[in-house]
């Protein structure tokens, strides 16, 4: 592979990537209060404006809140989606927002379709996890998620294949159980017509255009351990926002 040269994200954005990182792994834990913009800018040894904007970079982003008390971990407006429960997960200990709920529609093992094989790196007819869920709040459906797991998650974890509610989230309950680890993730959005099968849980028509996400896990090995599709409640909206500079 041919070597390029690195060069350094400006300090302000250093700062930010090295508090995202501690929110995203749980160090920092939801509500945690932040250093102050003064001894931020002294320990990391720049100007408190540089400080600043990157306090407000994580602002931008959706991982803390401030105020006349300070700035605190708050992903709770952030995560508008089934892929971000995860850091969800690690820095409050719950993959839930306030108000919200699940329903497990389902779970069990089914032999794998060709387009859940092929995401999971498997043969197509495999055993594999399949789990379906309602996200709910009191707006209604946010979301209707399908996760697929190789079924061999199922002999170290065999709640995953039960439809009832896991101690942990899929993402936890594997770490815990096999020490496989998410560390990856790609996201893929599109619209699509709701299929029959989904229509009544959403509580829309069969056809109806849904944004709908997919999303991929690997662990730190390199393999996919979770394939999941989400289909988007009515009204429902993905967002981001981010400076530019």
């Amino acid at each position: 592979m041919t070597p390029r040269v690195q060069r350094a994200a400006p300090p302000f954005m250093q700062i930010a990537d090295h508090f995202r990182q501690q929110i995203v792994d749980g160090a920092l834990p939801q509500d945690t209060k932040l250093p102050s913009i003064a001894e931020i800018a002294e320990e990391w040894g720049v100007a408190t404006a540089t400080a600043a904007k990157g306090v407000k970079q994580l602002q931008a982003e959706g991982y803390v809140r401030s105020s006349t008390q300070g700035t605190f971990v708050d992903l709770g407006r952030k995560l508008t989606s089934g892929s971000d429960r995860l850091q969800l997960q690690r820095a409050t200990g719950s993959g839930f927002r306030p108000g919200e709920r699940v329903e497990i529609v389902s779970a069990g093992l089914v032999p794998a379709p060709a387009n859940v094989a092929e995401a999971l790196g498997l043969d197509e007819g495999a055993q594999v996890v399949r789990r379906q869920r309602r996200y709910l709040d009191d707006e209604g459906v946010i979301t209707l998620s399908t996760s697929w797991l190789p079924g061999e998650l199922a002999e170290s974890a065999p709640e995953l294949a039960v439809p009832e509610k896991l101690p942990k989230m899929t993402f936890g309950l594997i770490e815990d159980r096999t020490g496989r680890r998410a560390v990856r993730r790609r996201d893929v959005v599109c619209v699509q017509p709701v299929p029959e099968d989904a229509a009544a849980l959403l509580d829309i028509e069969a056809g109806t255009l849904a944004l709908t996400m997919s999303n991929y896990y690997w662990d730190q090995h390199g393999s996919v351990t979770e394939y999941a599709t989400d289909f988007m409640g009515a009204g429902r909206q993905l967002t981001a926002e981010y400076d530019l500079n």
